[in-house]
């Protein structure tokens, strides 16, 4: 059975930083393609970073490029991002995804698996 676990989120003050976490087991992780995306309220679902399988290339929205940064251990099965320099903007559910088979995935309908979500909260 595979799981992904999102952990790090919480509330922060603009203009500050966290870092998600995203724990996966089940799979062969080293195969897969992982993302992280995000979701506001009332809002789509939308891709924010990806790190292909052995962790040399990176993707990001133009909306994150220069704050966050995505990387991966595949010893440990984990999927990170770092997110710097929050904007109230950012406020989302923050999701990770795998896709397997895929040299990179920037749609959500490429991923196989999801994580249940952490929410970041990003105050004045």
């Amino acid at each position: 059975q595979v799981k992904l676990v999102e952990s790090g989120g919480g509330l922060v003050q603009a203009g500050g930083s966290l870092r998600l976490s995203c724990a996966a087991s089940g799979l062969t992780f080293s195969g897969y393609f992982m993302g992280w995306f995000r979701q506001a309220p009332g809002k789509e679902r939308e891709f924010v970073a990806g790190i292909s399988r052995d962790g040399t290339s990176t993707y990001y929205a133009d909306s994150v490029k220069g704050r966050f940064t995505i990387s991966r251990d595949n010893a440990k099965n984990t999927v990170y991002l770092q997110v710097n320099s929050l904007k109230r903007e950012d406020t989302a559910v923050y999701y990770c995804a795998a896709a397997g088979y895929r040299w990179v995935a920037r749609s959500k309908d490429e991923y196989n698996y999801w994580g249940q979500g952490t929410q970041v909260t990003v105050s004045l």
